[in-house]
């Protein structure tokens, strides 16, 4: 089936879509994806049973009757339909990326945009290959502004991620020590991640660049640029939430740290460009509280807790960790888990930051996880695995401010069952 047909059917649906057979409602497309471990054309009866009016499937063995559309590559014609369905709607899209801060950045933009535009924006981190194409055909004919986060872990990701998505608009958060075992090196994520830039300037778009980020400024010089002033916006308190400054007045963010204040001051950047009223900025960054462990602020007893357990790399690990020095408190404790895909400098960098928090002199501090047990030395505790700190938990803390970060895959958000 041609991707006109496709989109055709597409639209008559509704765009009732899916590529979770738990998601299936009456009269749904079921997109049946192939991974490591998983291949849907086998749920391809199931999914007509549960109500999908048709399913897309690769494997010719598992086609039933006209309700099942056989393509060469499921993934590939969902990506096609999600390009033509931009097409489609010809409506501004914002592409972000960048080591670390995009999903914040693009949460703040979203708010800010929504406030005078119907907006729709990648939900949660589906910033993938997958994760792409589904935002874009979650977009409506009342959709004006699309805002699509794109994450990477190798070089040309972005590139067919911005070919999917065909930004009019890109800003980098930074470049990061993120996913160095699949870009190779540090010039590899440089490289990876201003494919947007490359894309932008192709398309005659335009990147927005913190005009103070010099390596960013280099990478985006074929591009028509909006250059971030920090200076129009600065930064008044870090106590622990931003404060800054913007148009005369005062906003008081609920985002600690000043990596979140060049979220948020790229995020006025943008709303400024689309014309949004200082007051409707104003509102959208002080009613924005973050969730999903990105960043919190939680109170338990006497303590304050630094809940950044979404994920980490050397780089955030090391913004929170000057964050956390930063502020006035008399007992501070770090609780830092395992930083993933650092490939073969993995070592030195679990190293770099145990020596980091060493001397910092922190009240406590407790690492977890593998990568960190084996650089182990004396000022620390450190623990193997959680289930190990877990059952050997007898530490007690008051009136202190934690921080708790890690990647993803550590979890330490589960920390909070014990403290």
């Amino acid at each position: 089936m041609k991707t006109l047909e496709l989109h055709e059917l597409f639209l008559n649906q509704k765009q009732n879509f899916t590529t979770d057979t738990r998601k299936i409602t009456k009269g749904a497309l079921f997109f049946a994806l192939k991974g490591d471990r998983f291949n849907a054309n086998t749920f391809t009866k199931q999914a007509l049973e549960q109500g999908a009016a048709y399913v897309i499937i690769d494997e010719e063995e598992f086609y039933i009757d006209n309700r099942t559309i056989l393509v060469p590559n499921v993934l590939e014609k969902l990506q096609q339909l999600a390009h033509y369905h931009r097409e489609y709607l010809a409506i501004p899209i914002i592409a972000l990326t960048g080591s670390n801060g995009k999903t914040t950045t693009k949460e703040l933009v979203r708010e800010i945009l929504a406030t005078q535009y119907k907006v729709s924006a990648t939900v949660g981190n589906l910033n993938n290959h997958i994760g792409v194409p589904i935002t874009l055909l979650s977009m409506t004919p009342e959709t004006e502004i699309g805002v699509v986060e794109m994450g990477a872990n190798h070089l040309k990701e972005i590139q067919h991620l911005c070919f999917i998505a065909s930004p009019n608009f890109g800003y980098i958060t930074n470049f990061g020590k993120a996913h160095l075992e699949g870009f190779g090196s540090e010039e590899g994520i440089i490289q990876g991640k201003s494919e947007m830039y490359n894309y932008i300037a192709n398309a005659e778009g335009i990147a927005f660049v913190n005009q103070e980020a010099q390596r960013m400024v280099d990478e985006a010089e074929y591009c028509e640029c909006i250059f971030i002033n920090p200076h129009e916006t600065p930064l008044l308190e870090l106590t622990p939430y931003v404060q800054l400054a913007y148009n005369n007045q005062v906003i008081q963010s609920n985002l600690i740290g000043k990596y979140n204040y060049n979220n948020i001051i790229a995020a006025i950047a943008i709303g400024n460009h689309f014309n949004i009223d200082d007051e409707n900025i104003k509102k959208a960054i002080e009613g924005y509280i973050p969730e999903n462990n990105r960043s919190q602020i939680l109170q338990k007893n006497s303590n304050q807790i630094i809940l950044d357990a979404y994920n980490a790399n050397p780089t955030s690990m090391e913004a929170a960790l000057d964050n956390l020095n930063s502020l006035s408190d008399i007992s501070k404790v770090v609780i830092l888990g395992d930083m993933f895909e650092l490939g073969n400098t993995s070592a030195s960098e679990h190293k770099n930051i145990i020596q980091k928090v060493v001397n910092s002199k922190f009240t406590e501090a407790i690492f977890v996880g593998e990568n960190f047990y084996k650089q182990k030395q004396d000022g620390a505790y450190f623990f193997s695995s959680y289930d190990e700190l877990k059952n050997n938990f007898n530490f007690t803390f008051t009136n202190s401010t934690l921080l708790i970060k890690g990647s993803r895959g550590m979890a330490l958000e589960r920390i909070l069952d014990v403290l």
